[in-house]
C-alpha cells in the first residue's frame, strides 16, 4: 500500500505543476492572445486581471517545481522535463526574465497595439523556458 500512496503523491505534485502552467496559459493564451486575435473583444479590466495573475503565478514557478515528481499528469498534452531537476539552476534563472516583461509592460497596456507587443514581450521569455523544459506528450 505504500507504494500507491508514493504513486499518488508523485500525481498531485505533477498535477499542482500542471494547474500552475494551466493557469498561466488560460491568461497568456485565452485572455491576451485571443484578445490580440480579435477573437474576443478589447477589455482591460480582463487584460489587467490576466497581467496580474500572470505576475502572481510566475512567482510560483521556482517552488512549484522543486519536488520531481517523476511522471507527468494522466492525459495532459504537455508535461514537464527530467532536464528541469537535472539542471535545476538552469531552469530557476528562466524565471526572472519572464517576471521582468510582465513588469515592465504591467500598467502600460491600454489598447490592442500595446497589448500585442506586451503578448511578444512576455511570450519570448515563456518560450526560452519551454523549448527547453516543456515536453509535447501527445
Amino acid at each position: 500500500m505504500l507504494g500507491v500512496g508514493a504513486v499518488m503523491a508523485q500525481q498531485d505534485i505533477a498535477v499542482q505543476q500542471d494547474n500552475l502552467m494551466r493557469g498561466q496559459a488560460k491568461n497568456l493564451y485565452g485572455v491576451i492572445l485571443k484578445t490580440v486575435k480579435g477573437e474576443i473583444p478589447y477589455n482591460q479590466a480582463a487584460i489587467d486581471d490576466a497581467v496580474a495573475q500572470l505576475e502572481a503565478s510566475v512567482g510560483k514557478i521556482a517552488t512549484v517545481f522543486t519536488p520531481n515528481p517523476k511522471q507527468n499528469v494522466v492525459n495532459a498534452t504537455y508535461g514537464a522535463s527530467q532536464k528541469i531537476w537535472q539542471n535545476k539552476a538552469d531552469f530557476d534563472s528562466k524565471i526572472p526574465p519572464v517576471a521582468k516583461a510582465i513588469a515592465d509592460v504591467k500598467g502600460k497596456i491600454k489598447d490592442v497595439d500595446s497589448l500585442k507587443a506586451a503578448y511578444t514581450a512576455i511570450n519570448d521569455k515563456c518560450t526560452d523556458c519551454h523549448e527547453t523544459y516543456r515536453v509535447k506528450l501527445k
